[in-house]
């Protein structure tokens, strides 16, 4: 286990590579589950703000399931997360030319059109955090749809905690990031100093 602060790290953080594949998963996390992304209560304000900004990017069916249940939901563990269709792809996902899953609030940040690049928990995964009184809980979710990504993340040897470097700083902080850094590099007795050419961050 890795500790920093009140934030306590499953050691897969540090020894399992990762980087996305869009290409061969198509966006599938952005579907498959039993549920939306989960929120944090400040992000349900600003996806309602930002629904006037994200509307073209999304189908009829999602702004009818939107209509009916509001811009986010409770989920079956009572928790805030996005809506889903009846297939249980998230409302706010649309497919590309290329038939890949993107997050509308991502498109529109990239368009230059709000500063929200998308829910923190998207973000971050394949990593999910689960909150208690005293500590969060951080631990990698295994899942069969993201296979390839362990082979790419491989392949550059990128570990998990350098690829999700940009949301990790956004979530915690740039002080808190190189305390893990460093405490990842004095307990694994390696260093994972990141090469120029490395991915090392989501798209």
């Amino acid at each position: 286990m890795i500790i920093v602060g009140n934030v306590y790290l499953s050691d897969d953080i540090a020894e399992q590579y990762f980087v996305c594949e869009l290409s061969a998963c198509k966006g599938a996390c952005c579907v498959e589950g039993d549920a939306g992304a989960p929120l944090e209560e400040a992000e349900c304000e600003t996806i309602a703000q930002l629904l006037p900004t994200v509307r073209p990017y999304l189908s009829q069916e999602a702004l009818e399931v939107i209509e009916a249940q509001g811009t986010h939901t409770i989920d079956q563990e009572g928790d805030l997360s996005t809506p889903i269709l009846p297939t249980g792809e998230c409302v706010y996902a649309f497919r590309d030319e290329k038939g890949q899953l993107k997050c509308a609030f991502e498109q529109a940040y990239y368009e230059g059109k709000s500063d929200f690049k998308k829910p923190v928990s998207c973000h971050l995964y394949p990593i999910r955090i689960t909150r208690y009184d005293e500590f969060d809980a951080v631990n990698y979710h295994r899942w069969e749809i993201c296979k390839p990504a362990c082979a790419h993340g491989s392949a550059l040897r990128v570990p998990l905690y350098r690829f999700l470097k940009e949301p990790l700083i956004r979530k915690y902080g740039k002080r808190w990031y190189d305390e893990l850094c460093r405490i990842i590099e004095l307990q694994f007795g390696v260093s994972h100093t990141e090469d120029s050419g490395q991915k090392t961050s989501q798209s």
